[in-house]
C-alpha cells in the first residue's frame, strides 16, 4: 500500500519578478527570471515525499525537455512516478512575482495533462484505490478528479480535495471528500461567503460540511495560519515564523502535501494541520515551488 497517491498536473514554472504587473499592451523590464518544476499536484507530491511520505504521482507529461524535468524532480524527491508520456507538450505556467511582497499571479497551460480522463484514471485504479491517502486538485479535467475520488473512496483511502484553482464543482463532488482544503478565495467561490476573519472562515467551513465534506474543512489563511473545522471543533492553527518571506507561490502546495503525509503517518487531523502549517512556513522563505519544499528534519526542528 502506498501512503499517499496524488492525481494532478506537472508544469514547468516560468517565474518573472518585477515591481508590478504590466498593463495590457505594455512591456516592462523585470528584475529576474527563473525556470523550475511546478504544478499543484507535482508540488504536493514533492512536499509529501520530503516530509517523509511514501508517495506516488499520477499524471500525463510530454516526451520533451519539460517532461524530463518532471522525472528528475520526482526522482530527487523520492516520488514514484505513475505517468504516461505523450507526444503533446508538457504543461507550463507563467508566474508573476511582486519583487517587493513576494505575492504572485499565475497562468497555467496544462499541456499533456489536459488529456487526463476517466480511462487514464482507470489505468491507475489499483494504485489510487489502494492508497492510505488520496489527493487531487482542479488543474486536470474535473471529470477525472471526480472519478478518481470515487475510486479512492471505494478503496478505503482518506480523500483530500484541494479545490484549486477555484472552479464550480459538480453536484455531489464534496460528498466524496473527507477533507477539503481551500484558501480564502477558493472558499468564497465554493460557498459564496467572503472569508475576511475567523467568524467568516468558520461560516465557510460550516457551509462546506453542509455540502457533504465528510470529516473536516480546512481553510488555509496565509499569514494567519489555517482554520480546522469539523462537526465538533473549530480551531485556528496559527502560522509559524520561519524567517522572512521570499515567495508565497508554493505555500498551499507545501501545506497540502505535508498534511497528506502526516495523515498517512497516523497523526490526528489537527496535528496534521499544524505539521502542514510548519511546512508551508518554511517553504515561503525560499524561492520557487517544488524546490522550496522542506525536508522532514527541517519541519520537525521548527515544530520543536
Amino acid at each position: 500500500m502506498t501512503d499517499v497517491v496524488i492525481l494532478g498536473v506537472f508544469v514547468a514554472d516560468t517565474a518573472y519578478r518585477a515591481d508590478r504587473q504590466p498593463r495590457m499592451g505594455e512591456t516592462i523590464m523585470g528584475r529576474s527570471f527563473a525556470l523550475g518544476p511546478g504544478g499543484k499536484g507535482s508540488n504536493q507530491a514533492v512536499a509529501a515525499a520530503r516530509a517523509g511520505g511514501d508517495v506516488a504521482m499520477v499524471t500525463r507529461i510530454g516526451s520533451d525537455t519539460f517532461g524530463d524535468m518532471a522525472m528528475a524532480t520526482w526522482e530527487e524527491a523520492g516520488v514514484t512516478p505513475a505517468v504516461e508520456r505523450s507526444d503533446e507538450a508538457t504543461g507550463a505556467a507563467h508566474i508573476f512575482i511582486d519583487a517587493e511582497t513576494g505575492d504572485n499571479a499565475i497562468i497555467i497551460a496544462p499541456g499533456a495533462a489536459a488529456g487526463i480522463d476517466a480511462d487514464f484514471v482507470n489505468g491507475h485504479a489499483a494504485l489510487i484505490g489502494g492508497a492510505k491517502v488520496f489527493v487531487t486538485q482542479l488543474e486536470q479535467p474535473m471529470d477525472a478528479a471526480v472519478h478518481a475520488l470515487r475510486i479512492a473512496r471505494e478503496g478505503g483511502a482518506v480523500t483530500i480535495l484541494n479545490p484549486a484553482p477555484a472552479a464550480p464543482l459538480p453536484e455531489g463532488m464534496l460528498t466524496l471528500c473527507d477533507y477539503v482544503t481551500p484558501n480564502e478565495t477558493e472558499a468564497e467561490a465554493l460557498t459564496g461567503i467572503a472569508v475576511t476573519d475567523a467568524a467568516s472562515a468558520r461560516a465557510a467551513g460550516e457551509a462546506l460540511l453542509a455540502a457533504g465534506v465528510g470529516r473536516a474543512a480546512i481553510l488555509t489563511l496565509g499569514a494567519q495560519g489555517a482554520l480546522y473545522h469539523d462537526a465538533d471543533t473549530t480551531e485556528i492553527v496559527p502560522a509559524f515564523d520561519a524567517g522572512p518571506v521570499v515567495e508565497t507561490t508554493g505555500a498551499g502546495d507545501a501545506f497540502n502535501g505535508a498534511f497528506a503525509a502526516a495523515l498517512a503517518e497516523g497523526m490526528s487531523p489537527r496535528d496534521a494541520v499544524r505539521f502542514g502549517c510548519a511546512t508551508a512556513a518554511i517553504s515561503v522563505t525560499r524561492p520557487g515551488t517544488a524546490p522550496s519544499m522542506p525536508l522532514r528534519a527541517e519541519i520537525d526542528a521548527l515544530l520543536g
